[in-house]
C-alpha cells in the first residue's frame, strides 16, 4: 500500500502519519537515458527519477508506458516509412501506442497511413530483405540486457509484491483448487510463471481457452508451453459444438458492445472443463488482467468472488493487476521465459484475432501476416452489410462502424428474443405465450430452477405440467402447451399461491425467451455454479438433481432479460 500524500509505503490500508487511504496501486512512469539508449521506469514517488541507476547521467520522461519493438517489426517499420532495410538494425527501438521511439525519438504513424498501407508491396518487400535481419538479434539483445540490469530494483519490486499476494490469496484455498487461466498472450504467460514459482507448484492445473479464433502464433506457444511445463495438468476449453462463421450469419457478428463469441467460445467452455474436474467446489483462478489494459479493467477487483465474475464457480484473483506493458516485457526477459511470437511482429495483444476491438493497427497486421483469414473475414462483413440493408457496405465494414451496432436489427434471427403473448380470458395469473417450435420435454424442463416439475400431477388429457415450491411443496405453476389464434405453436402459464404473480410471470416468460431464442452462447452454464445446466446437443438440460433453486438464471443481475440473446438481438 501507498500513501499519495506522504510518498510512504505501508501495510495498512489508512496511512499511519497523515490519515488519508492507502492505495494499492504505486504510480510509474518511463524515463529515456540517452546514454544507455534504454527506458528506466521510475515510480513517480521516487526521488531520483531523473538519474539511470546504470551510468548515472540525467534522464528525461519520456511516456507512460511502453514496449520493446522486435526486429521483424522494425524492418516492417522501415518498409514502411521508406527507409533502407536495417537503417535502425543497431538502434534502441521502442513503442507506445502510435508511436516509434528511435534511441528515444518518436515517430508517429497514424490510424490513415495504416489503412491506406499498400498490403501487397509491404508483404513483398518483407520477403525480399528477410535476411537483413540474420544478425538483428544481436544488437536487440544488448540492449535488452542493459534495460534489465536498469530496471533490476522495479523487477524485484514487483516480484515480491505479486508473490506475497498470490501466497495470501491462496491460503483460503486448498491446493487442488487453484487454477490458472492461460490464454497464450504475455499477461497469461507471466502470471502462470508468478504464480508457479510463488507457490512452488509446478503440477497446478492450466486451463487454456482456445476460442478456435486464435493466432496462429498462439496454437504454437500453447504447445511449446504445454511441453516446456510437463509437471503442469494442461487442461484445453474449447466449444466443439459450435463453428464461429455459422454463428455470425444467424445472429451477426460480435461487436465492441455485443461480444457474445466470449460466452460461446471462451467462458463457456471453461465452464465445463471447472464442472467436470470440480463438480460443485469454489476454485481460486489466477488470471493475466490488468488495470492499464483498458477503461473497463481498471475497475475490476483484484479478487473478485463468485458474486462478481462471469464464471459463478470461481473466484479470480489477478496478481500483475498493476503491472505495466513494461513490467511484463521487463519480467519476460529478465526471468528468460518463452513467449508467443505474435508480439515479434508488432502485436500489442493477443487474443481473437478478428476481435471488434482491434484497432487499425491490428487489422493492418492480419492483412500481412494472416491475409486469407482477412480476406474470408472482410467478405463475410460486406455480406453481412447488404444482408441487414447498409446503402454503403464498404464504408459501413472499412470504417469500423459496424463494430459499434446494437441489436438484431436486419436479422431474421431478431424475432425469437421478443416474447409474444396474450392474456388468458379464462383463467386468472395466466397467460399464452408463442412459440417458435413445438413445446416439448426441453420446454418443461427449463421451469426446475422455480421448483420440482410434477407432470404427474397435472391434468393428463391437456398434457399439463405442475411445478411445486421446493420449500412447501405448494403448486405454483401450471404449464401446459395451448392452441391459439395468431400462434402456430402456444404454451399457457399460469402462476398460483404466490404473493407476486407479475414477479414469477416475467421469470417464466424469461425462460420462454431461452427456449425460443438460445442460441446455445452458454452462458447459463458459467451462471450456474451449481453446474446444474448443460447444453446436450441441441438441447438445453437443468439436472433436477443438481438445481439448487437459486434462480440466478432467471434473475436480470446475473442474465439480463433471462438470456443473452435478448442483448444481442433486441430490435427498437
Amino acid at each position: 500500500m501507498w500513501c499519495r500524500n506522504c510518498n510512504i509505503e505501508t501495510n495498512e490500508e489508512i496511512c499511519p502519519v497523515c490519515g488519508a487511504k492507502t492505495e494499492e496501486d504505486i504510480p510509474a512512469e518511463i524515463y529515456w537515458c540517452d546514454h544507455c539508449e534504454i527506458p528506466i521506469i521510475k515510480e513517480t514517488r521516487a526521488v531520483d527519477k531523473g538519474i539511470c541507476p546504470l551510468c548515472g547521467a540525467k534522464t528525461k520522461y519520456m511516456t507512460t508506458d511502453i514496449r520493446p519493438v522486435f526486429p521483424e517489426e522494425r524492418l516492417l517499420f522501415e518498409l514502411m516509412t521508406k527507409k533502407k532495410p536495417g537503417t535502425y538494425k543497431k538502434m534502441s527501438m521502442w513503442a507506445a501506442k502510435n508511436r516509434i521511439y528511435v534511441n528515444g525519438k518518436g515517430i508517429a504513424i497514424t490510424s490513415k497511413e495504416y489503412r491506406e498501407a499498400d498490403i501487397e508491396e509491404l508483404v513483398e518487400g518483407l520477403k525480399e530483405n528477410k535476411n537483413v535481419n540474420d544478425d538483428a538479434y544481436e544488437y536487440f539483445d544488448v540492449f535488452i540486457d542493459r534495460f534489465c540490469r536498469a530496471n533490476k530494483v522495479r523487477l524485484d519490486y514487483l516480484i515480491d509484491e505479486a508473490s506475497h499476494f498470490v501466497r495470501e490469496t491462496a491460503e483460503d484455498f486448498p491446493p487442488e483448487q487453484w487454477v490458472i487461466s492461460f490464454s497464450g498472450g504475455k499477461d497469461s504467460t507471466v502470471t502462470a510463471d508468478v504464480v508457479v514459482k510463488a507457490l512452488s507448484d509446478p503440477s497446478i492445473v492450466h486451463i487454456f481457452g482456445n476460442t478456435t479464433l486464435e493466432f496462429p502464433t498462439t496454437i504454437e506457444y500453447a504447445e511449446r508451453f504445454r511441453k516446456n511445463h510437463p509437471h503442469a495438468i494442461f487442461e484445453i476449453a474449447k466449444n466443439y459444438e459450435q463453428v464461429f462463421m455459422d454463428v455470425c450469419e444467424d445472429i451477426g457478428p460480435p461487436a465492441r458492445m455485443m461480444r457474445w463469441c466470449c460466452s460461446m467460445f471462451k467462458t463457456g467452455p471453461i465452464t465445463r472443463v471447472l464442472n467436470n474436474l470440480y463438480r460443485n467446489e469454489q476454485v481460486l483462478t489466477f488470471y493475466g488482467i490488468r488495470k492499464a489494459e483498458s477503461l473497463s479493467r481498471s475497475k475490476y477487483d483484484r479478487v473478485s468472488n463468485s458474486e462478481n465474475v462471469k464464471i459463478q464457480k470461481q473466484t479470480v484473483a489477478a496478481p500483475i493487476f498493476f503491472w505495466k506493458d513494461i513490467d511484463i516485457w521487463l519480467y519476460i526477459f529478465s526471468e528468460k521465459i518463452d513467449f508467443n511470437d505474435a508480439y515479434r511482429f508488432g502485436y500489442e495483444r493477443v487474443g481473437c484475432w478478428l476481435c471488434p476491438n482491434n484497432n487499425q493497427r491490428d487489422i493492418f497486421l492480419s492483412k500481412i501476416y494472416m491475409p486469407d483469414r482477412y480476406k474470408d473475414w472482410h467478405e463475410f462483413l460486406i455480406r453481412f452489410a447488404k444482408k441487414i440493408g447498409k446503402p454503403d457496405p464498404e464504408e459501413y465494414i472499412d470504417s469500423g462502424a459496424w463494430k459499434a451496432r446494437q441489436g438484431g436489427n436486419g436479422l431474421k434471427a431478431a424475432g425469437d428474443v421478443k416474447i409474444k403473448f396474450t392474456n388468458c380470458t379464462a383463467e386468472d395469473h395466466a397467460k399464452i405465450y408463442s412459440l417458435v417450435r413445438p413445446f416439448d420435454d426441453e420446454l418443461v424442463g427449463m421451469f426446475v430452477p422455480f421448483g420440482r416439475v410434477a407432470p404427474e400431477l397435472g391434468r393428463k388429457l391437456l398434457h399439463e405440467v405442475i411445478v411445486l415450491d421446493n420449500r412447501t411443496n405448494v403448486p405454483i405453476l401450471s404449464i401446459q402447451p395451448f392452441s391459439q389464434d395468431g400462434y402456430e405453436y402456444a404454451v399457457k402459464i399460469r402462476t398460483m399461491n404466490v404473493a407476486d404473480h407479475d414477479a414469477l410471470q416475467r421469470q417464466c416468460a424469461y425462460q420462454v425467451r431461452k427456449f425460443n431464442a438460445c442460441r446455445k452462447c452458454l452462458k447459463c452454464e458459467s451462471v450456474c455454479k451449481a453446474g446444474a445446466i448443460s447444453i446436450m446437443g441441441d438441447t438445453y438440460y437443468i439436472n433436477p438433481n443438481k438445481c439448487v433453486h437459486c434462480k440466478m438464471c432467471v434473475t436480470p443481475k446475473y442474465l439480463a432479460g433471462g438470456c443473452m440473446m435478448d442483448k444481442y438481438l433486441r430490435t427498437k
